[in-house]
């Protein structure tokens, strides 16, 4: 999407900045003051994901949630460092140019990969971590082999982007995808949702991001993750079951596991009260 000529109706703009920080032009929303905790959203997803938590959050804390390279308003500049260690690399850069000193880094989904990557990279053993249903699970067998290379086949093909655009973002369309997920939105996430389906260089990112994506470095390492992470899951994920998180937790020294009932893979856009009330009592501790 392109900013700011498609920012009217978007949450939180008020909030918003471009940062011209090489390879990228980012987008990023600011608010609040007190600790720095910065947000990471998933794969396909922009900063609209934390637009009743980030507001709650900002309470007490001072909060940063930014674009992904290429989605959202974040004008990606090198299309291959999209993968997991591209783009936390990447992001690691933006967060010591800018001079920010996370508390914390919240990530979903595949945002909690990228948050347990920068973990890594920032070497702060009081920072904390919290994921929100971390996609920390390869495929296995035949999904293994086929899918990262079907998603490679995809991103190089021209007007993938174009017809997935077009075909896949009707309201109905949109609302299966979402409820495929085991989430229910209201019709005005659905809404921007169906915004950025409808947006063909979001589209190309985020296929992109789904080419070069590997978590085989991260998954050995996470047992050198010092920090203290909560995990938290939905009892209702059908994207990533909450069993990755346990898996992951059992292989860290000072993770623990969360489940919420009744909510799915959108935990945070579903009940953002009580994945704040959550969050905030584990800063605390």
């Amino acid at each position: 999407m392109r900013w700011p000529q498609d920012s009217e109706g978007w949450p939180i703009t008020a909030q918003s900045r471009m940062i011209l920080h090489r390879p990228h032009r980012w987008h990023v929303q600011e608010m609040g003051d007190g600790p720095t905790l910065i947000l990471l959203h998933g794969a396909g997803g922009a900063t609209h994901s934390w637009r009743g938590l980030m507001p709650i959050l900002a309470h007490s804390f001072h909060v940063i949630a930014l674009d992904l390279p290429g989605q959202g308003f974040t004008q990606s500049g090198a299309r291959q460092r999209s993968g997991l260690e591209g783009m936390s690399a990447d992001i690691a850069e933006l967060i010591a140019a800018e001079g920010w000193l996370p508390a914390a880094l919240i990530g979903h989904s595949a945002g909690g990969a990228i948050a347990l990557d920068l973990a890594l990279r920032i070497a702060r053993p009081d920072m904390r971590i919290v994921t929100l249903n971390a996609a920390l699970s390869n495929f296995s067998g035949v999904a293994g082999w086929l899918f990262p290379r079907l998603a490679k086949l995809l991103a190089m093909t021209p007007f993938t982007a174009d017809l997935f655009a077009a075909t896949a973002s009707s309201t109905a369309s949109v609302t299966r995808l979402i409820e495929g997920t085991g989430s229910k939105l209201p019709p005005e996430g659905i809404a921007l949702y169906q915004r950025l389906v409808s947006d063909r260089a979001h589209v190309d990112a985020t296929l992109a991001m789904m080419s070069q994506w590997s978590l085989e470095d991260l998954l050995a390492q996470l047992g050198r993750i010092e920090n203290r992470t909560l995990m938290l899951t939905g009892a209702r994920d059908r994207a990533v079951p909450p069993e990755v998180s346990e898996r992951a937790a059992a292989r860290m020294p000072h993770a623990q596991v969360r489940k919420m009932p009744g909510l799915g893979h959108l935990m945070h856009e579903e009940a953002p009260e009580d994945v704040a009330e959550v969050i905030t009592a584990f800063l605390a501790e």
